[in-house]
């Protein structure tokens, strides 16, 4: 279990990585930038969102249902960033609510029952639950960012074209355990 620990901190490690190179790679303007529907979402208002959720889930984790009753989760879906200083520092308050939660966690926390609206989960179940909807949320953030970047956009993976090159790379190493986060 504490392999599962220590990888799941470098999975959303690796996540909040992807946002951040993302984020680099746009203009002040493009993190208010919909495309042309008033259902979608900016990148400003997905960062919102998350860290909207990550309030909620991760502040007193174990203790208290993680849908807040001071959540305003519809509140998150209206873009009120002034500016990317000002969401980045937002993003940033999330990240840390959530490793200050799940960071000092052990092998005894994890069968642990905490609620989601009332809903039981084990520890592993809610961390599991996160990861993936801030995987979904972060993917949208990059292809948003992707397509406002354009041509000048850098790939965050492996690069269209440079699979074979890649894998000679890794292939060029000893067998060995570690996570592929370590290479970023």
């Amino acid at each position: 279990m504490d392999s599962y620990l220590n990888s799941i901190i470098k999975q959303f490690e690796y996540y909040k990585l992807l946002g951040e190179k993302s984020f680099s790679q746009i203009s002040e303007e493009d993190i208010h930038w919909t495309n042309n529907n008033d259902d979608n979402n900016s990148i400003a208002v997905l960062v919102k969102h998350i860290v909207g959720n990550m309030f909620s889930r991760f502040t007193n984790f174990l203790t208290e249902d993680g849908e807040k009753s001071w959540r305003k989760r519809d509140q998150e879906f209206i873009d009120t960033y002034a500016d990317k200083t000002e969401m980045i520092a937002s993003w940033n308050e999330g990240w840390n609510c959530l490793f200050e939660a799940i960071k000092p966690l052990t092998s005894d926390d994890l069968e642990q029952i905490v609620y989601i609206r009332n809903q039981g989960h084990t520890v592993i179940e809610a961390i599991n639950r996160q990861l993936m909807h801030y995987a979904y949320h972060i993917g949208q953030i990059v292809l948003l960012a992707k397509m406002k970047a354009g041509d000048k956009w850098k790939s965050l993976s492996i690069p269209k074209g440079e699979s074979t090159t890649y894998n000679a790379d890794k292939f060029s190493n000893e067998k060995g355990r570690r996570h592929f986060t370590e290479d970023l």
